[in-house]
């Protein structure tokens, strides 16, 4: 199986000449900060990903994280090491807050490094997702105390945090969640209740384990209301810092799982645990929400880093498979898979979609970067942008993360549905990715609920005029004007979308749920085309000189997407507006 190449110089193109973050560093929040020091940074970082983290996916695959009966879980062997030296490099830490250790960079660096540590291995990977997010949590509520006591061991990831919803008979529906806090008199709560879902709940890794829970206090309101946050750590902690007794947090079993076997994902049972409020009571799902609207985006990551590297084990294993005899081949060789039109085709879409979700990816972090580092209307219209920008990361960038690992199973021909290859575990591990963290159903009724509407709709409708200015100057370029023309048309029938959801779901909410995912493709698939033609001008206005090849090579991934993949976006519109009559018009005895 190939090893995996840290596509950096795709990840410099998209930070400095698609999302050009380098406006980032005249402000005072990343002054200290400059573009080399981030690419530099990169380079380290895609080095370690390569040698020490990449080599561990085939056994968290195989071997996998197990379950013993005294609650422990064992992790891989080759983990092990690949976690100290993890935390021994301080990577957790680049983007958080240097007041607790952190490098203070901007967000977008951090989403750079979690690309290349997903792709390595996303089982590994998934430690860092949720630590990052409890940190983000305690950032943003904590005390000063809780800061100070967690934050400095969790960002080095010498201590791992984790995210505690999900109960058996509560899953999308949070506020049906029964955990009890009990206050005990001096500050503290007794947690009582089971926790499914917990990804990384209890390892052999970090020396210990901060879990943030939702949990009610007596009396509480019922629904989300009523529900607060809590933070229970496995070993308590002494006021100096060092651990104390074992809390009362025990994992009762792990699941067995389509993929990403080695993440322990863990039911933990808390029996009257010790926990402190985050926060204040009944916040916890507003709490909640910024460690997953963090997750969200890094999960809508994960579909980009797996398609990245099946993406480059289908295209060695096209360059190496002789099968056939291609057009213009003497008669009688054997040609290069790579030389068959269906081939490159599968290719092609993979390039270009791991082009376009690289850019939408990045743009978002960087977003909630300039949203975090101006002031006034201008942070404000930063921050519309990127929670505009969330569902349609998570949403469509998972659900490429399926489509386009299957293509690397498909141009493996018969071998890629044998595990020896191991493409097939690309394709098993993408498929959590459109599930957890909000479902993409999720995501669509989030993006035509909530997002949509945001000052009418203006928000939407800003960007796409925005886009209009690079459709027009794509059409001025020879070799790109079919993508400037396929772009105004799919930008105006996202408009009359757009505003037929407004409009028709005011009336009645259905309307717009019954068009919601095909709607978050369109949007996305527009917003994509809008990122790539930006990276198109770039590449032509460079296509010559010592890069010529590699931007010759981005212009025509851009033109292919243009082309090729972009006209399927207003092809949607009929679903987008077809509304909900033929949705509920057989009963569930008429589906049966």
């Amino acid at each position: 199986m190939p090893d995996y190449t840290p596509p950096l110089r795709d990840i410099s193109f998209v930070l400095d000449e698609v999302v050009e973050f380098q406006d980032l560093f005249a402000t005072e929040a990343f002054g200290h900060v400059d573009a080399d020091t981030v690419h530099t940074v990169l380079a380290e970082v895609g080095r370690f990903m390569a040698e020490v983290v990449a080599p561990t996916n085939r056994d968290g695959d195989v071997i996998g994280s197990s379950w013993q009966p005294d609650g422990s879980v064992i992790t891989p062997d080759s983990f092990k090491p690949a976690y100290r030296q993890m935390v021994a490099a301080g990577y957790g830490a680049i983007p958080f807050d240097p007041d607790f250790g952190g490098g203070g960079f901007p967000w977008v660096s951090a989403i750079a490094i979690q690309e290349m540590l997903t792709s390595a291995n996303m089982a590994f990977s998934l430690w860092a997702l949720l630590t990052q997010g409890a940190i983000d949590a305690f950032t943003h509520h904590g005390s000063d105390e809780q800061k100070a006591m967690y934050l400095p061991k969790m960002l080095t990831g010498e201590w791992t945090g984790t995210m505690n919803l999900t109960e058996p008979h509560a899953g999308s529906d949070v506020g049906a969640l029964t955990s009890k806090a009990e206050p005990v008199g001096d500050g503290s709560y007794r947690i009582t209740g089971q926790k499914i879902y917990i990804t990384y709940g209890e390892q052999d890794l970090s020396e210990n384990i901060i879990h943030l829970v939702l949990a009610r206090t007596p009396g509480a309101a019922p629904g989300t209301r009523g529900i607060s946050m809590f933070v229970v750590p496995k070993f308590l902690v002494n006021d100096d810092g060092s651990l104390g007794e074992r809390n009362g947090v025990s994992c009762v079993s792990i699941e067995h799982k389509l993929g990403i076997h080695g993440s322990p994902t863990c039911v933990l049972a808390y029996e009257n645990a010790i926990g402190w409020l985050v926060g204040e009571d009944g916040d916890g799902m507003r709490n909640m929400f910024t460690m997953m609207n963090n997750a969200r985006l890094s999960v809508g990551l994960e579909g980009l880093a797996l398609a990245e590297r099946a993406y480059q084990q289908a295209l060695q294993y096209s360059l190496d498979r002789t099968q056939g005899t291609a057009v213009g081949a003497a008669k009688g060789v054997s040609s290069p898979i790579i030389d068959h039109a269906d081939v490159r085709r599968m290719l092609m879409t993979q390039r270009s979609w791991i082009d376009a979700m690289r850019c939408l990816v990045y743009t978002n972090a960087a977003e909630i970067d300039r949203s975090k580092a101006n002031g006034g209307d201008e942070a404000r219209g930063h921050k519309e942008l990127a929670d505009l920008l969330i569902p349609l990361s998570k949403g469509l960038c998972t659900d490429l993360g399926n489509e386009l690992t299957s293509l690397a199973v498909q141009i493996h021909g018969g071998m890629g549905y044998v595990e020896e290859t191991g493409v097939a575990q690309h394709y098993r591990d993408a498929r959590i990715a459109p599930i957890y963290e909000g479902t993409n159903g999720i995501q669509a009724a989030d993006l035509v609920g909530r997002k949509l509407p945001m000052r009418g709709g203006a928000v939407v409708f800003e960007q796409l005029d925005a886009f209009d200015h690079t459709a027009a100057e794509l059409s001025k370029d020879p070799e790109l004007a079919r993508f400037g023309q396929n772009l105004t048309e799919a930008i105006e029938v996202t408009r009359e979308c757009s505003r037929w959801l407004l409009e028709n779901g005011a009336v009645d909410p259905n309307n717009a749920l019954a068009g919601s995912v095909p709607y978050l493709r369109m949007l996305g698939t527009v917003m994509c085309a809008g990122l790539v033609g930006k990276a198109a001008l770039v590449a032509a206005a460079n296509d010559t000189g010592a890069e010529a090849d590699f931007y010759r090579a981005k212009k025509i991934s851009a033109k292919f997407f243009g082309e090729q993949i972009l006209p399927t976006a207003p092809a949607l519109a009929g679903a987008v507006m077809a509304g909900p009559d033929d949705l509920f018009a057989l009963t569930p005895q008429q589906l049966a």
